[in-house]
């Protein structure tokens, strides 16, 4: 797909990312069947996905980063022009997956020669966002809240964070964000891959 057919804002990354799915299925030569064993994910829902009739949530994403073995910022990032060394605030990529209420801003996108990046997300109240497994197993995170509170649980273990705190972890198994409060929960991840 050309990038001149896809439109502005959002919708562009959405065309976008439909069309990156299918061609990283293809590259590996996986049928949708096989790619649905590998991921957990229907059949019938990753074909939608692929052909836009759906709009992917951040947990799907998730399972398909960790099949791919990319984040989710090297995922978007594959959608995008050649990254540049000064990302204005205006030419950030933000995704939204309004079913979760999860919205994620690539602040500092993986490029080439590069283990680490920093992401904002943001999750209105009472959203939850859940997560299988890790994209790539062992990254290191560490979440910033800036503003309101989440209970994030890394391996079983819940931790609640308020504005200020900073919860540094390497992913091997399940994590989970829950919005706590009466007021959307933002918040700084830094990615810095094994």
């Amino acid at each position: 797909m050309r990038e001149e057919d896809a439109g502005p804002g959002a919708d562009r990354v959405d065309v976008l990312l439909a069309a990156r799915l299918a061609e990283l299925r293809n590259e590996q030569g996986w049928s949708l069947e096989e790619l649905a064993r590998r991921s957990g994910v229907s059949r019938s829902t990753l074909s939608r996905a692929e052909r836009r009739e759906i709009s992917p949530t951040a947990s799907l994403l998730g399972r398909l980063c960790a099949v791919y073995g990319r984040t989710l910022s090297q995922l978007l990032s594959e959608v995008e022009t050649e990254p540049a060394h000064l990302v204005r605030a205006s030419a950030q990529t933000v995704w939204t997956d309004a079913a979760s209420g999860f919205v994620r801003r690539s602040v500092s996108p993986p490029q080439a020669g590069l283990r680490a990046e920093v992401v904002e997300g943001t999750l209105r109240p009472g959203a939850d966002l859940s997560y299988d497994r890790p994209p790539v197993p062992g990254m290191e995170q560490h979440v910033w809240v800036l503003d309101g509170s989440v209970e994030m649980t890394v391996d079983g273990t819940a931790h609640t964070l308020r504005a200020g705190d900073c919860l540094r972890t390497r992913l091997w198994g399940p994590t989970r964000f829950r919005c706590l409060g009466t007021e959307p929960v933002r918040y700084a991840v830094v990615v810095v891959l094994p």
